[in-house]
Formats: C-alpha cells, sequence, structure tokens
C-alpha cells in the first residue's frame, strides 16, 4: 500500500488543518517508499501571488511539519516543485480529459458563481492534482470529505487513459479521513484560514493565549446550565483534553455556575502543554537547516525514483517515449 497526501503552503497551519488532516497523515506513517507527503508549492500559486512569502511559506511548512510529528524514517517529505515530472504528466493527462469534467469541479464553479475570475491554473487544479495521485502509484490518499471528488477525478482521468491506451495507471482510492472532532474557530464558524479566525499550531504562546481568550461566547449568565455538545468552546477543548477531563468539562457545563473566562484558560494551558512536544521538535529542525535541507531532498530523491518510472509507462503507452531495451 502506498499512500500519498499533499498540502498547500499557503499560510501556518493551524488547529483545524492539524486534527482534520495531519494528525492522521503522521498516523499512517510506514515506510518512506510507502509514505509519499508533499508541501502544494505548485497549487498555491493560485493563491499566493509574492514569491518571498511563497518561499517562506513553504520552508514554515516543512518545519511544521516534522515538529507536528512526520517521520523521516518512516514518510518521505518533498516540496511538489522539486519533481518535475508531475506537470509533464499533468499534461499527459490532459489530452484525455473532457472539459466538462473540470467545469463540474467544485473550486471553478463556486468561483464563477460568486463572479470572481477564474483563472487557467484553477481550472487545471483538478488535473495537476491528479497527477499528483497517479503519478506516484497511489492507492490510498487520505481526504476529507469535501475533497472526495479530487479523487473520483484522478480516476476518471486514470481510466480514460488506461481505456486508450492500456493498463498503465493505478486506480487511486480515498481514504476518508475520520473526523478530528468538529473545529470551530474564534467565531464558531469552522475554522478557515479564508475566515480569518484560526489559532495555529505554533503561534507564540502569548499570542495564542490572548486570540483564545477573545474566543466568541454567548450572554448567557455565569449560573446557567449550557449544553457542551453545542459550545464551540468546549468543543475546541475536548480536541486536548483527556476522557476524564472531558467528562468533568461536560458536568461543569451542565451544573452551570462558571464563567467563560475560566474555560478559556483551560483551554490555553490544555493546548500549550498538548503542542509542547511540537514545538521542542519543531525548534529543533529551525535550529538544523542543513538536516531540513536533506531531509527535503532526500524525500525528492525518493519520489522522483517512482515518479519517473511511472512518466516513462505512460510515455510509452501514449507514444512520445519508448521504454528501453
Amino acid at each position: 500500500m502506498r499512500v500519498l497526501s499533499g498540502i498547500q503552503p499557503t499560510g501556518r497551519f493551524h488547529w483545524g488543518n492539524y486534527f482534520g488532516a495531519i494528525r492522521q497523515m503522521v498516523d499512517m506513517q510506514g515506510e518512506p517508499e510507502n509514505a509519499f507527503y508533499f508541501i502544494a508549492d505548485l497549487h498555491a500559486l493560485t493563491t499566493v501571488r509574492e514569491p518571498e512569502r511563497l518561499r517562506a511559506n513553504i520552508r514554515d511548512a516543512a518545519l511544521d511539519l516534522l515538529g507536528l510529528g512526520l517521520d523521516p524514517r518512516r514518510a518521505s517529505l518533498f516540496i511538489q516543485s522539486e519533481i518535475p515530472e508531475v506537470t509533464q504528466l499533468t499534461w499527459l493527462l490532459l489530452t484525455v480529459t473532457p472539459m466538462g469534467l473540470l467545469e463540474r469541479c467544485h473550486a471553478f464553479k463556486e468561483k464563477k458563481a460568486r463572479g470572481l475570475t477564474a483563472d487557467a491554473g484553477l481550472f487545471n487544479y483538478p488535473i495537476l492534482m491528479a497527477a499528483d495521485i497517479i503519478l506516484y502509484d497511489s492507492d490510498q490518499v487520505p481526504v476529507g470529505e469535501d475533497q472526495l471528488q479530487h479523487i473520483e477525478v484522478a480516476r476518471d482521468v486514470a481510466g480514460s487513459f488506461n481505456h486508450l491506451y492500456g493498463d498503465v495507471f493505478v486506480l487511486p482510492k480515498g481514504k476518508i479521513l475520520e473526523k478530528g472532532g468538529k473545529v470551530p474557530g474564534t467565531d464558531g464558524e469552522k475554522m478557515s484560514k479564508s475566515y480569518g479566525n484560526t489559532i495555529e499550531c505554533f503561534t507564540e504562546l502569548k499570542a495564542q493565549r490572548k486570540k483564545i481568550m477573545r474566543i466568541q461566547t454567548d450572554s448567557r449568565p455565569m449560573e446557567e446550565p449550557k449544553d457542551p455538545e453545542t459550545d464551540p468552546l468546549y468543543q475546541l477543548y475536548i480536541l486536548f483534553a483527556s476522557e476524564e477531563q472531558k467528562a468533568e468539562m461536560a458536568a461543569l457545563y451542565r451544573r452551570g455556575g462558571f464563567g467563560y473566562g475560566q474555560i478559556k484558560k483551560e483551554l490555553a494551558d490544555a493546548a500549550e502543554a498538548y503542542f509542547a512536544p511540537a514545538r521542542e521538535r519543531r525548534a529543533y529542525f529551525e535550529s538544523h537547516p542543513d538536516l531540513v535541507d536533506d531531509i527535503l531532498r532526500e524525500g525528492a530523491q525518493r519520489a522522483r525514483a517512482k515518479a519517473a518510472e511511472v512518466l516513462l509507462r505512460a510515455q510509452a503507452a501514449c507514444g512520445v517515449r519508448s521504454l528501453p531495451k
């Protein structure tokens, strides 16, 4: 089994990224040849237009992933643009992709419906993503339910290519990530960079505590009992709490007689303790830049070895190259 996943360097990773995907990516590590995780800088070009910012984001993404538990002894970590085979395969796949398939994809449809400019990069984005998946003979791709369409597109395009040229590509399967519990943002809505309501995993601790203390809450009296299951603050707290702590906090909510400031302080303490080992790991890698460079280079070498094999197979099948005799 080969697992593949990518994450865009469009900003610092937040609690939603971690509990929604990164934690489970870390759990699925096995061997470097069988777990390929990449920083999707080519995808990020559809939204990040400042070169220095993108370069900084890529480096932060590598440090954050290593800090959060990605182990280069158990997975290959690399930067997407270091694998030129992915753009070559994208073109081969575009030649068998109907326009209608791309016009139905979510990101393009949503931008068009909102009257926003949708460039050709966004329109072809699903095929670059399909190339990312297909290029490594990936059979397991962990995704959230809202991203399942990307796997379906990859399967459709790979199937079309196979229909024309024979059994060239492995048809990937999506592995739906378990929900890490609802991860609400500071405004109670889903935590998302686009909403500006995030709490980053590696924010400076004083700044993180300030963000937590500003989380929006309702105006019910302190003495009134509250339903923990519908409260965003409780939903954040249980991401970090033990089963015993969850039960105690839920009982406190149902009794009433507390202030939200008390809960925010406990949340800040729990989050700080939870991410303390990750902060130590990240600081170590940040102080050893040559080691990080080596990890990314070795990851790219392993990825390119597999990518070259699959690309040659596809090129030979459609006639633009020949297999070595």
